[in-house]
């Protein structure tokens, strides 16, 4: 097990938010790909921040978009569609519409919308 697994998602939320804005990106994007991805809705994300869960927790309560498979390509020189923990998997997914935000990213392209 890793320990990112039992990492409160409310302790790295700060960290994504800091990384997009950085690149000028908005907390409302973030928010955005986050909810895209996992099926939150606004409140239902500022609830999970507010009570402190797990990525274990997160990801439990998440409803995992279908189109989540379409997301390739690497995070830390890992690619994420060769993870084979499902937990890590969903954890590498996330990571990965991140920094494609952070990287410019068309909102449209990340949200993997035609």
């Amino acid at each position: 097990m890793h320990r990112i697994f039992e990492t409160s998602f409310a302790s790295v939320y700060p960290l994504y938010l800091a990384k997009v804005e950085r690149k000028g990106r908005t907390k409302d994007e973030l928010d955005t790909v986050i909810g895209w991805l996992t099926g939150y809705s606004a409140a239902e994300l500022e609830d999970q921040i507010a009570r402190e869960t797990t990525f274990r927790e997160f990801f439990a309560s998440a409803r995992l978009n279908k189109a989540a498979s379409l997301i390739t390509g690497s995070v830390c020189g890992v690619k994420v569609q060769e993870v084979e923990d499902p937990l890590m998997k969903q954890i590498r997914l996330l990571d990965k519409v991140v920094d494609e935000l952070a990287k410019g990213k068309a909102l449209e392209k990340i949200l993997r919308t035609l």
